[in-house]
């Protein structure tokens, strides 16, 4: 091995070394757990030898190491990802976020994924929906992109103008899609009566002020003769988790709602409290794989304490606590170090929540009208006629 090899060996090892370091620090219990990446760290080096040795031309090390970076958090979690210095920067300094954005909730997935669409939102008239990939946004391809970038690069001022890449279903024809930049306005929730009487709320967002929206609605369906009431969830995937926690209460009267846990650590339940509980209607809520984060708390909390029955499809499985662990030369993770369960104990994270009934998701090609019929809302129907007998 040459001294130059020798050198860059030793620049590209110290950072993974640090990195075992600190994931022995998040959690490991077991005094030989960090001993136990050493393998594979050998196995490291020497494929660096060889690219610095072997590859056909001159390679920038800080790009590999970058990738090799992302590799490392690519097999973690889609909320997990490897952070550059202005997006550590940016966290840091508590920066807030641009005040207007397109509407979407979007993970990484191989490219990004949308997980949802705002109602209303400039996402939602140019027809976008939960599933579909953005390659690029202005450009910059979204392949090595993290969720936190991207999030980031969908927002801007206000009438600004984002140009996204996408792709939807099995099509390989991706599709450029413009959209102007919007402040959200509305309301969280909108309520209505079905034709047979039924109460029917849907959530466009899951964000502050969400469960004190949906109280509302819900009391003001009641007072309007409504008997049960369908939620409607779907593609909801935004919002604090203690803004779905915070819905909940106002549904089940006792028992846990979820518990928080991390490795090596004791489950810290949260459980309902004097004074919940005080919305006693029969609900039934309509799911997608587009529920994530808040809403998919909620759902879990009121199907785990029999509130309610969940019709449509599985959930996301986004029901976690990130943090920022920062690394040599300003770089960071930002890492799943604790996630949530179901009532009963089971992790959402990574799994989420199986239907009661469920319904095949309907596919719409790119630039056509959605269904008129929606299947899942009278599965809901017929399910909370049946539970009121």
């Amino acid at each position: 091995m040459t001294p130059r090899s020798r050198w860059v060996l030793f620049l590209v090892s110290t950072p993974l070394v640090l990195f075992v370091s600190v994931g022995g620090m998040l959690g490991a219990t077991a005094p030989s757990a960090p001993q136990q990446g050493f393998p594979h760290l050998r196995v490291f080096e020497d494929v660096v030898a060889r690219i610095t040795a072997t590859y056909v031309e001159p390679v920038d090390m800080t790009e590999v190491m970058d990738g090799a970076m992302r590799g490392l958090t690519d097999a973690l979690d889609p909320a997990s990802a490897f952070l550059s210095t202005g997006e550590v920067a940016a966290i840091e300094a508590k920066t807030p976020p641009a005040p207007a954005d397109t509407g979407l909730v979007v993970m990484r997935q191989y490219y990004l994924r949308v997980l949802g669409v705002r109602d209303g939102s400039p996402a939602a008239r140019a027809g976008l929906r939960a599933g579909d990939f953005i390659r690029m946004i202005d450009g910059q391809a979204t392949r090595d992109m993290s969720g936190v970038t991207g999030a980031r690069l969908l927002r801007g001022a206000p009438g600004s103008k984002v140009s996204l890449l996408v792709l939807r279903g099995t099509t390989i024809d991706p599709h450029v899609v413009d959209l102007v930049r919007e402040v959200p306005t509305g309301s969280l929730a909108t309520g209505k009566r079905l034709p047979g009487g039924e109460g029917y709320v849907r959530l466009s967002s899951f964000g502050a002020g969400a469960a004190a929206s949906l109280r509302k609605e819900v009391d003001a369906l009641k007072g309007a003769g409504a008997t049960g009431v369908v939620i409607d969830l779907r593609g909801i995937a935004d919002g604090a988790p203690e803004e779905g926690i915070a819905a909940a209460r106002h549904f089940v009267k006792t028992g846990v709602l979820t518990s928080l846990v991390g490795r090596g650590t004791e489950r810290t339940p949260i459980s309902a409290a004097a004074g919940d509980g005080a919305i006693t209607l029969p609900v039934v809520l309509l799911v997608s794989n587009g529920t994530a984060n808040a809403a998919e708390l909620f759902a879990a909390a009121l199907q785990g304490n029999h509130r309610a029955e969940l019709v449509g499809e599985p959930t996301t499985g986004l029901a976690a606590v990130q943090k920022l662990v920062k690394l040599p030369e300003n770089h960071g993770l930002w890492l799943t170090y604790a996630r949530y369960l179901t009532p009963d104990g089971a992790a959402i994270h990574e799994r989420g929540l199986r239907p009661d009934v469920f319904i095949e998701p309907q596919a719409v090609a790119f630039g056509d009208t959605p269904p008129t019929t929606d299947e899942a809302l009278t599965k809901a129907t017929e399910r909370l006629k049946a539970s009121k007998k």
